[in-house]
């Protein structure tokens, strides 16, 4: 018989241990089981700084290696009890048993003395965890140039449960009506407590697609690519493709992994979209081998990610500045070798769904200074927003884009800058 909590626990520790982001471990969760271990999970993750905090409070000695399931086991516990609705004994039971059935019956003591003064503290402890930051130390460094009041309402942002929001193929405010979403700036539909997507109306029309306000903003700003040559070199899972293709663009889609390819392909043929070009290429090897000439290119470039953790709350804790500055020497690479495949006038439109400004503004002041042959074309507020005005400035004084996990209440943070070839 499955057990749920056991599951769980296992799940968080090979997230945090092994640096595995959620997703690729959903399929070891029973379906029946499935919106109980999201939550749990999910909901520890986002957390996960203040509940190791309270736990410290109460264990006087560190929990033996060899039994370091004892210690997710107590954080999920911990977690259902402060933020789930469960029943406290069945919390405490269940984890006791995992605990000594996984580990020794010393722990499971321990674990029952543990969570039974969680229970009784559990006020104070609510209060207690509201003062601590849900930003490990290890993300804070990647946070470097922005200001302690960004930093604390990104933090704050990390506690949320994002809306889902939705890109359709046009007449957004239709769609908006038909589905009862909220029609934001860009054109983007939001859904607060949405069912599963597949249960949404006209799933299987191929009209709309799910796709983060911030996900679908570079190729608003991309600008008029009807009948365009137009390359999408790091595709997958389609969003930006299917944008690109509904402007008119003729639409070359590659990605590095067949698996996530197939994944866009499936993607595209829900919308209808069956004359997109899709190879199975390194964007690295194909711009320094391929002789095809575009009008323009997206590089939605590899990045650390760090942008999504709202709805990657793992990303919090297995992301580091190692992994930024990894992440940006690609993205160099990349980006000094468009020009091979790039028409002189054509658009280059340079994003990444990381929160480090080395990914991002730094990234794009140092390569216009290497690179004379490119110009920085100032993205406007026109092009992003023809449905109304943001809630905040997401527009950067050099004309690029810079949006924050606190924006419009709610959006991935995202890097986007439209650069021109001249020569």
């Amino acid at each position: 018989m499955a057990n749920p909590r056991l599951i769980s626990a296992k799940i968080i520790q090979k997230i945090l241990e092994e640096k595995i982001f959620f997703g690729d471990l959903k399929k070891q969760i029973p379906e029946k089981d499935l919106p109980f271990c999201n939550m749990l999970i999910l909901t520890a993750l986002r957390r996960l700084t203040a509940i190791k905090e309270i736990l410290r409070g109460f264990l006087q000695k560190k929990i033996p290696n060899k039994h370091r399931l004892a210690e997710y086991l107590l954080i999920n516990a911990v977690t259902e009890i402060l933020y789930m609705e469960t029943a406290e004994y069945a919390v405490i039971n269940e984890t006791v048993k995992n605990v000594r059935n996984t580990c020794d019956k010393f722990l499971g003591g321990l674990a029952n003395a543990v969570l039974r003064k969680v229970c009784l503290q559990k006020k104070d402890l609510l209060k207690k965890a509201d003062q601590v930051s849900p930003l490990p130390d290890s993300f804070a460094e990647i946070l470097a140039g922005y200001d302690a009041e960004q930093i604390r309402q990104i933090g704050a942002a990390a506690l949320k449960v994002p809306a889902l929001d939705i890109t359709v193929k046009s007449a957004p405010s239709a769609w908006a009506e038909k589905l009862k979403a909220e029609l934001l700036p860009n054109g983007s539909l939001r859904l607060y407590d949405a069912p599963k997507v597949q249960q949404l109306p006209e799933y299987a029309s191929g009209n709309w697609w799910v796709q983060d306000i911030a996900a679908a903003l570079p190729v608003a700003a991309i600008g008029d690519i009807a009948g365009k040559k137009v390359i999408d070199l790091c595709a997958a899972p389609g969003g930006k493709t299917a944008q690109l293709r509904a402007k008119g663009a003729i639409v070359t889609a590659l990605d590095i992994s067949a698996f996530r390819l197939a994944t866009l392909q499936q993607n595209m043929r829900r919308l209808g979209y069956t004359d997109i070009s899709a190879q199975n290429i390194d964007a690295l090897d194909y711009l320094q081998t391929a002789s095809a000439q575009f009008d323009a290119i997206l590089l939605d470039a590899p990045c650390s990610a760090t942008g999504t953790f709202r709805r990657h709350p793992e990303v919090l804790h297995i992301k580091t500045r190692e992994d930024v500055a990894e992440q940006a020497a690609l993205q160099k690479k990349l980006l000094e070798a468009c020009p091979n495949i790039l028409k002189v006038g054509g658009v280059l439109l340079y994003s990444v769904c990381s929160i480090a400004k080395a990914e991002g503004e730094q990234q794009i002041a140092d390569f216009l200074q290497n690179n004379p042959h490119f110009k920085l074309v100032p993205i406007s507020a026109a092009e992003i927003a023809p449905y109304g005005d943001f809630a905040d400035n997401l527009i950067n004084p050099d004309g690029t884009v810079r949006t924050l996990p606190y924006f419009q209440n709610g959006m991935d943070a995202f890097f986007i800058c439209k650069l021109q070839r001249i020569i």
